[in-house]
């Protein structure tokens, strides 16, 4: 195996390496400070009892029903946030009234509460899914929005002028200039709104106890079944990590040459 090879193999596992490893040694500490006493175990449970809990969590609570339900919500709300606020962004992009007429209050949306709005929503859609999509879809929608606004307005005026001076329509300038510089930041605002809306998607499940992993949630901790409570966690964690797997791969699969 030639040096470059071996170069590249280290630059693309080295940091996985480190934060598996890292991980590895945070809970292996917490285990020891747990079992000193440092740490109340009526509080956070033996990682080892965490993972002994894997199993009865899978069998016995229909984890991946409510993993696939919860997944289904986060990504219709995701992909909500995804199409209806980069249109949105670009439209206020175009229209520089309305950018200054309405952005303050999206940015104040995005800073907004908007889980305590969840009583509204079951008025509005009822205790189904639908609740818990759109409460995902309010919280995601603003930073999506505000990112492409922002990487509109701040690409480089040199390489507008170039394409003015190629006599490109704004159709062609749009679409070969203005929105691949603005994607970094486009997508930077989508991973933003995915937080918010997984949070959002999950609390909201806890809150109504309507299916998914909030609702596992919400039932294991009432039964202070705390090892199997962090278990349920994981599982959301998972569900994130899903989506920001598939967000990267579709950046690169836009950007081929980034």
């Amino acid at each position: 195996m030639s040096a470059a090879v071996q170069h590249r193999l280290i630059e693309r596992w080295l940091p996985a390496l480190l934060g598996f490893g890292t991980l590895i040694v945070f809970l292996v500490a917490v285990e020891v400070l747990i079992r000193v006493g440092l740490i109340n175990r009526y509080i956070v449970p033996l990682p080892t009892q965490i993972a002994a809990a894997f199993g009865r969590v899978v069998v016995d609570e229909d984890i991946v029903g409510r993993f696939r339900l919860t997944f289904i919500e986060s990504f219709a709300a995701g992909a909500m946030i995804t199409i209806i606020g980069v249109l949105v962004g670009m439209l206020l992009y175009r229209f520089p009234l309305w950018r200054r007429a309405t952005e303050t209050w999206v940015a104040a949306l995005a800073s907004a509460p908007t889980v305590l709005m969840y009583p509204l929503f079951l008025v509005i859609f009822g205790r189904s899914a639908w609740t818990i999509i759109m409460m995902g879809f309010v919280a995601g929608f603003p930073p999506v929005v505000l990112k492409t606004i922002e990487g509109l307005v701040t690409t480089r005026s040199v390489l507008v002028n170039v394409g003015r001076s190629l006599n490109l329509s704004s159709v062609q300038l749009f679409t070969k200039i203005l929105f691949p510089a603005a994607l970094p930041t486009i997508f930077t605002g989508v991973r933003l709104g995915l937080i918010f809306t997984l949070i959002n998607v999950v609390g909201v499940e806890f809150l109504i106890n309507f299916g998914g992993l909030g609702q596992l949630i919400n039932d294991l901790a009432e039964r202070y079944d705390l090892p199997g409570t962090y278990a349920a966690i994981f599982f959301v964690i998972l569900v994130s990590i899903l989506f920001f797997i598939a967000i990267e791969k579709a950046e690169r699969w836009l950007r081929p040459a980034g």
